[in-house]
């Protein structure tokens, strides 16, 4: 159903300050939509070289996994467990976003001489691939946050491009041939009573204008 438009002067001020607005915050939207766009693309492409890096990491690790049934009493998987992921945050089109900077791990508490070599190159191998997996999951909680914020501006975009602005334009033309069309009745109706007012002063005043002539005459 179609809203009923009020075609009065106020209401003609309103829809014009409405579309000045939608037109100044658009390009500014757009420029936004742009900017995530732009670095979504990014995100995904370190996330793949992440990925990549990750998977060879795990071929790398899968060659001598079978002899991790001997670990001589050291639990390697937990010692290649991060005990923290270290985070900056940056602003990206007005989103705030973790930036991964480094993996801490717990301190080695074996004995480098009572177990077998092979420790060694697991525990570095396993620290390895933790240390791309927190890399990516930094990397999915950025394109997760950039990526709900475009979903928004983009909605945005399509509710200023294909709603506000129409209806504020169409409302702006209805308004327009209303009012001009009230203008043209009133400049009708003036005339009208213009003309009526000429005839009746002119019948009212042209014949007391005769009796006075012909009085100044004489018989």
């Amino acid at each position: 159903m179609a809203k009923k438009i009020k075609t009065t002067r106020p209401e003609l001020k309103r829809y014009r300050d409405a579309l000045t607005r939608y037109e100044r915050y658009l390009p500014m939207l757009k420029l936004k939509q742009q900017q995530l766009q732009i670095t979504l693309r990014e995100v995904d492409r370190k996330s793949r070289e992440a990925t990549a890096s990750l998977r060879l990491a795990i071929r790398e690790f899968k060659r001598y996994e079978a002899v991790m049934t001997d670990v001589a009493g050291v639990n390697v998987r937990k010692l290649a467990e991060p005990q923290e992921v270290k985070t900056s945050t940056t602003n990206i089109a007005g989103v705030n976003i973790p930036v991964f900077e480094d993996v801490t791990f717990p301190q080695i508490s074996y004995s480098l001489f009572g177990t077998p070599p092979w420790v060694d190159r697991a525990l570095a191998d396993l620290r390895e691939i933790s240390h791309h997996q927190a890399r990516i999951n930094v990397l999915e909680e950025q394109h997760n946050l950039l990526h709900r914020e475009l979903t928004k501006i983009i909605q945005r975009v399509n509710l200023f491009e294909k709603v506000k602005i129409p209806e504020a334009q169409e409302a702006i033309r209805i308004i327009h041939i209303k009012l001009g069309d009230e203008m043209t009745a009133a400049v009708g109706r003036a005339k009208i009573a213009k003309n009526k007012l000429a005839t009746t002063q002119y019948a009212k005043y042209g014949d007391v204008s005769m009796i006075t002539k012909q009085e100044d005459q004489g018989p």
